[in-house]
């Protein structure tokens, strides 16, 4: 296994995530509420929203949350109301970096993205600066030694856009944002095991850390995960498990 195996990668993003699990009910608050207010309270005609029950449902998220959650941003109950923004930059080594963020409080939010960003040896850019550099796609994660084949012939059915067999022997599967969890489920019921799944923005090309560059990486990603307004981070970086 390559010693930038994009496979360890995600299991260790996987787990950096499910350490932060106590941040997750909140974030799914916050996007449940977004997405309704955006789209209005039926699911059934909001994609985003479809997709933003699914979440929190895959994260045991109690059902009367939920709905207080879409009940907020529809305006039947009241509540913060939430501002969409994005703040991208570059880390150590060229890194491109993405911070979707909902917040309350524009000027809060900036000084903190802001402060990550200088304190750990990066540079906060304007608007569109790294975007172009990122797809916005739904991606599942399968273990090496999956069948390849069986993926193959699922994805086409299901509707998937791309399969890509990794150097590590890991299986991708690249769907559109909101084909995401019928692509999911259709490979669950099909006894795929799902390593790693969610909508993101995909790099184009990955940039492989290595050496000291990546503790300087890997701070400044942490910095911005753990701040209350952001909820997510993109990055181009690959770590090098063996730098």
């Amino acid at each position: 296994m390559a010693g930038h195996s994009k496979w360890a990668n995600i299991k260790h993003r996987k787990a950096a995530a499910d350490a932060k699990r106590g941040k997750i009910f909140t974030r799914l608050i916050k996007e449940l509420t977004v997405a309704a207010r955006l789209g209005g309270s039926d699911r059934t005609a909001n994609p985003r929203l479809r997709l933003a029950v699914d979440k929190a449902f895959d994260n045991n998220m109690p059902k009367d949350t939920v709905e207080r959650a879409i009940k907020r941003g529809s305006g039947e109950l009241d509540g913060a109301v939430y501002e969409e923004i994005r703040y991208e930059g570059y880390g150590v080594a060229g890194i491109a970096i993405m911070v979707d963020c909902l917040t309350d409080n524009r000027a809060r939010t900036v000084a903190d993205v802001r402060h990550a960003f200088s304190k750990y040896g990066g540079n906060l850019g304007t608007d569109g600066s790294v975007a172009f550099l990122f797809q916005h796609c739904g991606q599942l994660l399968l273990a090496p030694g999956t069948d390849e084949d069986q993926i193959i012939e699922l994805a086409a059915e299901l509707g998937a856009d791309d399969v890509n067999i990794l150097d590590d022997g890991a299986i991708e599967v690249l769907t559109e944002p909101y084909d995401f969890e019928v692509v999911k489920q259709g490979l669950i019921k099909s006894g795929v095991e799902i390593g790693y799944g969610d909508v993101i923005y995909k790099p184009k090309t990955d940039a492989v850390v290595e050496g000291d560059d990546i503790e300087r990486i890997q701070k400044l990603i942490n910095a911005l995960e753990v701040l209350d307004d952001v909820q997510a981070v993109f990055t181009t970086a690959l770590i090098d498990q063996e730098g």
